[in-house]
């Protein structure tokens, strides 16, 4: 398995993010409220992460929040099955230690399977 999160698998785009909100499904687990849409092709999947400025007025909080999502999905990637487009959402008020946010991310990934 690669450990790495290339370019190619971080979603971008006004288009690409429209669809995942208006046909996406959605749920939470723990901290992370998921939204995810089955693309057609079998190309690997691509996240977003979203840490609300509402909550989280510093951006080096925020910024910290999404580092550990992103290393908590991209140790863990292996679970998620190609041609998926999800986006995980910061609910929580306080700031987690990783430990917490690796763990709603490993019930996140097997929901979404």
């Amino acid at each position: 398995m690669d450990a790495s999160l290339p370019k190619s698998e971080r979603l971008c785009g006004k288009t690409a993010v429209a669809a995942l909100f208006e046909h996406g499904k959605s749920f939470q687990a723990g901290c992370l409220r998921c939204r995810y849409i089955r693309r057609p092709d079998q190309a690997p999947s691509r996240i977003v992460v979203s840490v609300p400025k509402r909550h989280f007025k510093r951006a080096v909080k925020r910024n910290l929040l999404k580092r550990r999502i992103r290393e908590s999905y991209r140790r863990q990637k292996g679970l998620l099955d190609a041609g998926l487009d999800v986006l995980f959402l910061y609910t929580s008020r306080e700031l987690l230690p990783y430990e917490v946010i690796y763990a709603d991310m490993t019930q996140a990934l097997e929901g979404i399977r």
